[in-house]
């Protein structure tokens, strides 16, 4: 099996020999290694580090391009080169890439199709009490819309198998961790968890500013991937919410009037009217996306046949072909050992 590993760095030199030092060279079941860099528009010496330490594939970005399309673009190349399975780490030495064995070995048994490290967020002695809590928080989120049941969604310490990148599609630009898991699980991929531990924090992240610029990021990922796979949930919640509440300005308005109370009472009918024309416009824009969600799962099948077609054979694919001899052959190259074939 070939093993990518990729490595997305925006201006990682000071880190990245780090990481690249953790790598293993020997993992059982993975008979080719390959480290990918993806240059998602670094200014520094990045780089050329890299190809100190023996890096020779690269996706380069002119300009700053996001983790999201970073990790998108990795996974094009890394598909490209054959991978069977890719693993992502980051250029700041954050994870343990010496775990990468662990990592894989799910995949290489057929026992998953995606692993993703859980970070104990608990013991991270340089998260705030306050981000530990929204980690949690925001796992519990992810996994309800995914279905699943994973500790540490957020972590970005994954590995992938080739047939479940075939059907994964990212979006946002802002981070692929949500969106990816809120598809696999949608998808009926399985997936695993492994427990690491991570590195001594080397600096800030540059994902987000902010814990609120974290979290409201995060959350439209999260909304914007579950209105993709489960919009019917969404405004069928949305439509129960608005036609209860358009019930109760009717129910008043006709309690006062059985009760012949003075005054018309006209506001509680325009309250109710207002509130269940929302309601109605919720259902209906349920069906819309609905058959809109239809005609994406058909499209999606598409473009994984074209996935297919494209990136062709994996590299056990490709390494079995070699070694295998043609049906048609056969016969002939026993003839041949047997000294009986004709000229």
């Amino acid at each position: 099996m070939k093993l990518v590993v990729q490595i997305p760095c925006l201006n990682e030199e000071e880190t990245l020999p780090l990481v690249l030092e953790s790598i293993p060279r020997e993992i059982p079941g993975i008979d080719e290694i390959v480290v990918l860099v993806i240059d998602d528009g670094c200014s520094d010496r990045t780089v050329e580090i890299a190809r100190q330490h023996g890096v020779t594939e690269f996706v380069h970005h002119a300009r700053n391009q996001g983790l999201g399309r970073s990790f998108h673009d990795g996974v094009v190349r890394a598909l490209e080169l054959g991978a069977d399975i890719v693993v992502n780490t980051d250029g700041d030495n954050q994870y343990p890439q010496d775990q990468i064995t662990n990592l894989v070995q799910p995949i290489v048994h057929g026992k998953a199709d995606i692993v993703i490290a859980d970070r104990q967020v608990h013991l991270v002695e340089h998260f705030s009490w306050a981000k530990k809590k929204l980690q949690k928080l925001g796992s519990r989120v992810v996994n309800r819309a995914a279905g699943t049941e994973l500790p540490d969604a957020a972590s970005g310490f994954r590995a992938y198998s080739r047939e479940s990148l075939m059907v994964l599609n990212t979006i946002t630009r802002f981070s692929y961790c949500m969106e990816t898991i809120i598809q696999a699980g949608n998808k009926r991929l399985r997936i695993e968890s492994i427990p690491v531990t991570t590195n001594a924090k080397t600096r800030e992240s540059r994902l987000f500013k902010s814990t609120p610029e974290h979290v409201v990021k995060s959350g439209a990922a999260i909304v914007r991937s579950s209105l993709m796979y489960k919009p019917y949930a969404v405004f069928a919640w949305l439509t129960a919410i608005f036609g209860l509440l358009g019930l109760i300005p009717f129910v008043r308005y006709f309690v006062l009037w059985l009760g012949d109370r003075e005054g018309g009472h006209v506001q509680s009918l325009l309250l109710g009217s207002l509130l269940l024309i929302i309601a109605f416009m919720s259902l209906m824009l349920g069906v819309i996306s609905d058959l809109i969600r239809t005609n994406r799962i058909l499209i999606e099948i598409n473009l994984e046949h074209t996935k297919k077609a494209r990136f062709g054979k994996s590299g056990t694919e490709m390494m079995r072909d070699q070694t295998s001899v043609p049906q048609f052959d056969a016969p002939m190259a026993a003839a041949k050992a047997s000294g009986t074939a004709r000229p």
